[in-house]
This record gives C-alpha cells, sequence and structure tokens, in this order.
C-alpha cells in the first residue's frame, strides 16, 4: 500500500470504533504501520470487547500493517508500554494520535466527583501520558543526532473550545488538551516535533444522545483525511492549531487572545471598575456559540 504517510508508523488511541476506527484505517490506506489501541469500553468507560482486533483484521485484509494493543492510555506506564510496543513491533514511531475518551454527562449541580474524575482522567490524563512517553523518544532521538519528523493530533472538542451545557467535565478536559496541544507545540519544535489537535463533529457512540431525534450527523469516517494529512510530509510547517472540522469543512479554530483593555498605570481601587468594566466587554467580541460561530458575524 501507498500514500502520503507511506511506511510511517501509528499510534492511534480508542481506534476500535468511530472517529479513532476511521483514522486508523485511513492511516493503513495511505501506507502507515498502525497500532490499534483500544479497552474496547462502553461509552462510559466500562467493559470490554475485541472490537480493535476486527479493525486490525480490516488492515490486515487490505494488505496493511497493524497491531492491537489495550493499554490504558490513562495509566502513565501503560501509556509507556503502549509507545514502546509500537518501536519494538514496526522499529520506530512517527506519529501519536489522542483520540481516546469517553462520556459521563451531566449538568454541574447532578454531578458526581467519580464522574468528573473518570472523564478528566482517560481524556486529559490519557492524552498527557502518551505524549509524555512520545515525546521523550523523539527527544531523545534529536539528541542523538538523529533527524525526527514526527508529528502529535490531539483531539479537543468544541464542548470545551466554545462551551456545551451539561458536560462541564468533558468540557474542562477537553479545553485542557487544546491548552496542552499550544504548549506542547512550542516545547517539541525543537526536537521536530508538530502538535496539533482536530475539534470533530460526528455522528458517534458519544454523540448520538446529543443529536436530536431523527437528526443525521456527519460520518465519522470524514474527520480522518485532516488527522493523516497533519501526520504527512506537507504539514511539516504546521504545529500548536486546533481545527474545526466535520464533514467536508475544515476551519481554523482563533484561541483566547488579548481583546479591548486599559491601563490605568496603578492599582485600581475597585470602586472605579463599575465604569471601566461593562465598557471593555462591550468593546470585546461575544463569546462563540457552540458551532464556534460568534454572534452577529456571518464570516
Amino acid at each position: 500500500m501507498s500514500g502520503i504517510v507511506e511506511g510511517r508508523v501509528v499510534i492511534v488511541t480508542g481506534a476500535a470504533r468511530g472517529i479513532g476506527r476511521g483514522h486508523a484505517l485511513e492511516f493503513a490506506r495511505q501506507g502507515a504501520k498502525v497500532v490499534v489501541n483500544d479497552l474496547g469500553a462502553e461509552v462510559d468507560g466500562t467493559g470490554s470487547s475485541g472490537a480493535a482486533a476486527e479493525v486490525v483484521a480490516e488492515i490486515e485484509a487490505m494488505g496493511g500493517q497493524a497491531i492491537v494493543n489495550g493499554e490504558d492510555v490513562s495509566d502513565f506506564d501503560g501509556a509507556e508500554r503502549m509507545v514502546k510496543a509500537a518501536i519494538e513491533h514496526f522499529g520506530t514511531l512517527d506519529v501519536l494520535v489522542n483520540n481516546a475518551g469517553i462520556l459521563r454527562d451531566r449538568m454541574l449541580v447532578n454531578m458526581t466527583a467519580d464522574e468528573w474524575d473518570a472523564v478528566i482522567r482517560v481524556h486529559l490524563r490519557g492524552t498527557f501520558a502518551p505524549l509524555r512517553h512520545a515525546a521523550a523518544y523523539w527527544r531523545a532521538k534529536a539528541k542523538a543526532g538523529e533527524r525526527v519528523d514526527a508529528r502529535i493530533i490531539n483531539t479537543t472538542s468544541s464542548s470545551g473550545i466554545y462551551g456545551n451545557p451539561g458536560q462541564g467535565n468533558y468540557g474542562a478536559a477537553k479545553a485542557g488538551i487544546a491548552g496542552l496541544t499550544v504548549i506542547a507545540a512550542r516545547e517539541l519544535e525543537r526536537y521536530g516535533v508538530t502538535v496539533n489537535a482536530i475539534a470533530p463533529a460526528a455522528l458517534t457512540r458519544m454523540t448520538e444522545n446529543l443529536m436530536p431525534k431523527g437528526a443525521k450527523g456527519a460520518d465519522p469516517d470524514d474527520i480522518a483525511p485532516l488527522v493523516v494529512w497533519l501526520a504527512g510530509a506537507e504539514a511539516r510547517g504546521i504545529t500548536g492549531r486546533v481545527f474545526n472540522v466535520r464533514g467536508g469543512m475544515i476551519s481554523v479554530a482563533e484561541g483566547w487572545h488579548a481583546g479591548p483593555g486599559v491601563d490605568k498605570g496603578e492599582r485600581w481601587d475597585p470602586a472605579e471598575l463599575g465604569s471601566v468594566i461593562p465598557a471593555l466587554v462591550e468593546k470585546a467580541a461575544p463569546n462563540a456559540l457552540t458551532n464556534g460561530r460568534i454572534p452577529g458575524r456571518e464570516d
């Protein structure tokens, strides 16, 4: 098989179903060797299955190379074992796609500490741990004088970068992933590693309950082309970015930046701010809607 990532070794976490499965299959179609990581758990993180092996079988049937990995990406040592498995089996690691996640949606007034911790652990820690071990591997190669041209693609969400009621735990984790992406990009650029993130929208097990009854969602397989491109040679100069992607639509998510401001030059008296803060907010752009668009703007 040949394609834009031919010969590259890729780890895709949460790759047994949905968006992750689409990633794994498209990477294989484009010539990559794929580590299909998944616990095979349900949407809430419980249970297990052999779905990852089915994805590997599909890849092998199309003439590609892939292995199953069942490590828990939120386990620090497990994430290290996953990275080592890729290197030991295929000889190296070129791309890490952090996709694994769970949902335990609840309004804040009803959310339990366990529901909060579980989602933060799988999404945020489950992105950090593989990223940390992959980054250490590439840093060591760079310091040894070897050429590194590596990629990390994380998965954030509109719930995290724009906000969605009922998903405080998930949104907080996904906002953290977006922030981690920007920071990691700045830290790892010197070693030949780019770090980007996607905020995908598609109809999957995780989103079907969020859709209006009867609504048609975008195909989860439509997310993969952008991810695979970001893993290839042409994306070498793109780093620290977050991309919205749904079906055939791709846009750049523009992050927090300083808007209207005022500097008194000395400490404020709280009583003075009643005429200052409302004026600044009035000049500032409103927060984006859940779809990422700023109210009143057509672009």
